[in-house]
């Protein structure tokens, strides 16, 4: 393996102790509501905050899809901590969580990279960023064995969502694939604001609009911090013919902790053809 990302949040944003790390998503994937879905998962929604505060609302889209095997999971989030133009992939080696090591589908990540100019390797973009790692263990659980291409966003603007959704779409032609999209919601404003503001990102997830989205990010009437991830993995599985749209779950830290003055918004979304 060429280079291994270690992680970084184990331990704090979720447990290091790989028993109770597994129980704990099997105790949130435990408390979600049957539900039957028509047809295949081709994208998710998945908030990326610590579990304590996250992980019962990302369980509602990954325990639909415990069980199932994809030839790659593409997993797209925002940076927090480097700020870069265009789209980071660590396009070899593997991501290491106390579950074990998830290797990089290799041959992908090269046809990604030679499909498009805005699609570099840089490292450093990678090693303290949260919003991808944060899903691995889930996906661990969910899906036992896979390989998958991680994907952190420098630039979120329009034109880099359309061309990263149109070169994944290209370079995954012919395969089985699941694209993640890691986003929270509005940040820090107050339970009734961040409602507010959040109602108007459901809407968008829940009927499919990557255009209204992008619009309502831009002009301030929505806030997301993975907004570009949210629409790059709406665009994805559109083209990939997934256009049943399903918001399953919404919550904010104000649920969790009773304070209600400061919020930060999760939710949870899956569509299937």
């Amino acid at each position: 393996m060429n280079a291994l990302r270690k992680s970084v949040i184990a331990g704090s944003w979720y447990p290091g102790v790989p028993s109770i790390l597994r129980r704990d998503i099997e105790n949130y994937f435990n408390s979600v509501p049957d539900l039957e879905l028509e047809g295949e998962v081709v994208g998710l929604i998945a908030p990326h905050a610590g579990y304590a505060y996250s992980g019962q609302i990302a369980a509602n889209a990954y325990n639909l899809v415990r069980g199932k095997k994809y030839d790659a999971v593409i997993v797209v989030g925002p940076s927090h901590r480097v700020a870069f133009h265009g789209v980071s992939i660590f396009s070899t080696g593997g991501y290491e969580t106390p579950l074990g090591i998830v290797p990089v589908a290799e041959e992908l990540a090269k046809k990604i990279k030679n499909l498009s100019n805005t699609v570099v390797d840089i490292p450093e973009a990678h090693f303290q960023e949260h919003s991808v790692e944060i899903q691995l263990p889930f996906l661990q659980v969910a899906l036992g064995d896979f390989s998958f291409i991680p994907l952190v966003m420098g630039d979120q603007s329009a034109n880099t969502c359309q061309e990263l959704a149109a070169v994944l779409y290209e370079a995954a032609r012919g395969k089985k694939i699941l694209i993640v999209g890691s986003s929270d919601l509005s940040h820090f404003y107050n339970y009734n604001m961040a409602k507010k503001l959040d109602a108007v990102v459901l809407r968008h997830l829940k009927d499919g609009d990557t255009v209204g989205m992008l619009e309502s990010l831009e002009n301030g009437t929505a806030e997301a911090c993975g907004g570009g991830p949210m629409v790059v993995a709406m665009l994805v599985a559109s083209m990939m013919n997934a256009n049943k749209a399903h918001l399953l779950k919404y919550a904010n830290s104000g649920d969790v902790t009773g304070d209600k003055s400061s919020v930060v918004g999760y939710a949870a979304a899956v569509y299937c053809r």
